[in-house]
């Protein structure tokens, strides 16, 4: 019985010794290379490039006061809409002590002619009464009372001017009101109330009360490398992804290229600028038009945007995925199937040189060296054991 167990224990053992010695053998053994195959496609083949910007308006002003004074009153906010002349705040003057002596020294020196003029003026009325004086002095008379009355209402009204910052004959045109000088959307409202403010002149640009700009107007800003900006041409369309909009895209119409380059991270960038088409909001994915109707809202001044533009396009070519080409020097080459009937794994695939054209990064355009009917050699296929 013993005898009997030895036996089978040294059948296993010499069992499993021919069994991982059979494995190891197959193992060392070369597998077949096999490769991927491809058959040429007529399709169309665009070359884009990806250009990053901002969106922003068109017609951005900046809304400055006409005279210097303290914010009063702030009757708008961010984010609404405002007519032109219509009132964004109210400032309150502080005179200047030089001015406003000046306009109360020309009321006193006003109030000081008239006097004297409205004297003449009862002196030569009784004369002209009398027939002791013309009627062409009396006329004179009366049109120099007339003028010192006119000089003592300016001289009033400046003097509120300079004190108030209105008087009663310009109430509804006082400076003291800040007017919006353009319909849009308030962007920003940079003061508080109690904030000092002051008119521009020639030594500085004056303090902005608020900035106003047409939303519906607006526009794609970026640059774009030396290398790409050669095939470009203004009028080229454009397709606007921004960011904040999750898979919304607009279309946008190239307007300027900039003919100056300016210098960024070490390389030439020109500046390029496109109007957005808001009317062409649609859903990225299903290129279908938006079910929701736009709104001042969708879109913001200083969103980033991301615009794709076709450089140059390829209809309906026959072409191949760019992983099956072999470039080697100046000359291209593909490998095509001999004989689709032959299985054997050598001399199967024959070097063939192309002629290729516009490349899309994917795929490849083939002009010459292959038919429609052939099957081209792509790249090689990798089992999990041979990634292990």
């Amino acid at each position: 019985m013993k005898r009997y167990i030895k036996l089978i224990i040294a059948a296993i053992i010499v069992l499993i010794f021919i069994g991982t010695f059979a494995f190891l053998w197959q193992k060392s053994q070369p597998k077949p290379v096999v490769y991927q195959e491809f058959t040429p496609e007529k399709r169309d083949i665009q070359k884009t490039t990806i250009i990053t910007g901002t969106i922003e308006p068109r017609n951005e002003v900046n809304i400055k006061p006409q005279i210097s004074g303290i914010i009063a009153e702030l009757l708008k906010e961010p984010g609404q809409h405002v007519e032109a002349g219509e009132v964004i705040a109210k400032v309150k003057v502080i005179p200047d002590m030089g001015q406003l002596s000046g306009a109360e020294s020309r009321v006193r020196l006003a109030d000081i002619n008239l006097k004297q003029v409205e004297t003449d003026f009862k002196r030569t009325d009784e004369l002209h009464k009398q027939k002791l004086v013309s009627d062409e002095e009396f006329e004179k008379s009366r049109q120099q009372l007339r003028q010192a009355r006119e000089e003592r209402a300016a001289a009033d009204d400046a003097l509120q001017v300079v004190r108030d910052g209105v008087s009663k004959s310009n109430a509804s045109a006082s400076s003291t009101l800040i007017r919006s000088t353009i319909s849009g959307v308030i962007l920003d409202i940079p003061v508080k109330v109690g904030n000092s403010v002051i008119n521009s002149n020639t030594f500085n640009d004056g303090t902005t009360i608020a900035t106003v700009a047409n939303m519906n107007d607006l526009i794609f800003r970026g640059n774009i490398d030396e290398t790409e900006v050669g095939q470009l041409s203004v009028g080229m369309p454009m397709v606007l992804t921004i960011g904040a909009l999750q898979n919304m895209s607009f279309d946008a119409l190239l307007e300027y290229i900039s003919p100056k380059a300016v210098q960024s991270n070490g390389a030439n960038q020109f500046e390029i600028k496109a109007a957005v088409k808001l009317a062409s909001l649609k859903d990225k994915e299903s290129g279908q038009a938006a079910q929701v109707a736009y709104s001042g809202n969708a879109l913001r001044s200083g969103y980033s945007a991301n615009a794709e533009i076709v450089l140059d396009e390829a209809k309906q070519v026959l072409s191949v995925p760019e992983s099956s080409i072999e470039f080697s020097g100046d000359s291209v080459f593909v490998y095509v199937v001999k004989n689709l009937a032959t299985k054997e794994p050598n001399g199967k695939y024959q070097r063939t040189p192309v002629e290729t054209g516009l490349s899309d990064g994917v795929n490849i355009e083939i002009k010459k060296g292959i038919a429609p009917t052939d099957k081209v050699r792509g790249p090689q296929i990798i089992t999990d054991d041979e990634k292990e």
